[in-house]
């Protein structure tokens, strides 16, 4: 899909949110992925944008996002590039250095040419609050902290103990509530982790889930040959990372097809990652490269053709307490197609989903699998999981029912102080 396609797409799917009280100009920087491909930015800059403000994003390059400056939509995008993908701590120290260099040297060139009234810093790393303690400081502009993840638990939950990296991070997100006139949760956990351990005014902390765009997550004509010939498919997309769990799905997939000896189901693994090498090896060592395509990063079209063709999606998120608390993209859009789900017990994944899913216990990858087959011949109780899921996203998370929140803590953060 092209980025006028989903420029199109993104805008058409979103009643108009309502006008601001107090427009500004915004600065919205973003390192993990490039503007417009990440979801939740692009929901929240297109928002901005419609109910008045003059918007700017920095963010980094990605593939098909190369251009340095680009306008969509009216929306001014600066792009930097990065050394490399993370993988260890010193690849995540160099990917953080480089991306703080750009980002404060294109926040220069955006004040030059356009101003900015607030930066609106997205995690992670925490370390934006660096470039907006200089504008804070020399400019008086105000600081909204958009809190995507939780970075400490991120660290653990991909390395596995702490140090000296660890408590820099600590470092940052205190200095990053201390210097926020208000930041933004993704869920109500992450607002309680904002008021308790970062100190903030609950009445500072808003609540704004990244609601699926239902004219992007949309469904498609399902494609049979995803299925390999086999009765049944299972899906899976997200990253391929450690906290994400895909040798924990493997060990389930196992479970089934040997253990069970259940032959008759496939599963379609979309998405790439720092452990995309080590679990397809995993695969093939497993005996299961027949039953599992690794089919990579993929196009929103083929993303959906599969979702679409899936009997059932699965969340292998490890078990842990930044994987508990927060609130996954994947199954918003599982729920937004009307596909049940298979995961661990974990609280966001229980708040978001509720009787849209079935939940495991925590690690126990052979309950996975036995619940993935439960479903598999019970389909009027996949029918039943998929209408509530897909009810619920329409009625109650996509994202124009989080718009006008957007809106509402944009006005908070602009209204004229008193003096005095």
């Amino acid at each position: 899909m092209s980025i006028a396609e989903i420029v199109r797409t993104d805008v058409q799917a979103s009643s108009a949110p309502p006008q601001a009280r107090h427009p500004g100009r915004v600065l919205i920087i973003v390192e993990n992925l490039p503007v417009p491909f990440d979801r939740r930015v692009w929901s929240e800059a297109t928002t901005l944008r419609l109910a008045g403000h003059e918007v700017s994003v920095i963010c980094p390059f990605g593939p098909d996002a190369t251009a340095t400056h680009e306008v969509i939509e009216g929306i001014h995008i600066y792009r930097h590039p990065l050394p490399l993908e993370a993988k260890g701590k010193l690849g995540y120290l160099l990917e953080y250095a480089s991306a703080l260099f750009w980002e404060f040297r294109l926040s220069l060139k955006v004040r030059r040419e356009r101003g900015f009234d607030v930066i609106q810093a997205c995690n992670p790393p925490d370390l934006i609050v660096l470039v907006a303690a200089v504008h804070r400081l020399f400019f008086g502009t105000r600081f909204i902290f958009d809190h995507h993840d939780l970075n400490p638990e991120l660290f653990e939950a991909k390395f596995g103990k702490r140090g000296p990296f660890w408590h820099l991070l600590v470092l940052m997100e205190k200095l990053t509530f201390a210097m926020a006139d208000l930041s933004i949760a993704t869920n109500e956990s992450y607002k309680a982790i904002a008021v308790s351990r970062g100190g903030m005014d609950p009445d500072n902390v808003a609540v704004v889930r990244s609601g699926p765009n239902l004219t992007r997550v949309r469904r498609l004509q399902p494609d049979p040959a995803w299925r390999k010939g086999r009765k049944h498919l299972v899906a899976y997309v997200g990253v391929i990372g450690r906290q994400e769990g895909i040798d924990l799905l493997l060990e389930s997939v196992r479970h089934i097809v040997v253990t069970k000896g259940r032959t008759d189901i496939q599963f379609a693994i979309m998405g790439s990652g720092p452990e995309w090498d080590a679990v397809k090896a995993q695969s093939e060592a497993m005996g299961l490269a027949d039953y599992v395509t690794f089919a990579g990063r993929v196009d929103d079209h083929t993303l959906m053709t599969v979702l679409s063709t899936a009997d059932v999606c699965v969340n292998p998120d490890r078990p842990g307490v930044m994987n508990d608390k927060s609130t996954m993209n994947k199954i918003m859009e599982y729920m937004a197609l009307g596909k049940p789900i298979v995961q661990y017990d974990l609280t966001e994944g229980r708040v978001s989903a509720g009787i849209a899913s079935l939940y495991a216990r925590n690690t126990d990858t052979a309950d996975f699998g036995e619940l993935i087959v439960a479903l598999m011949d019970d389909p009027a109780l996949r029918a039943r999981m998929g209408d509530f899921g897909e009810r619920r996203v329409r009625e109650v998370l996509s994202w124009p029912h989080e718009a006008p929140k957007l809106v509402a803590a944009y006005d908070r953060v602009l209204a004229p102080r008193n003096k005095g």
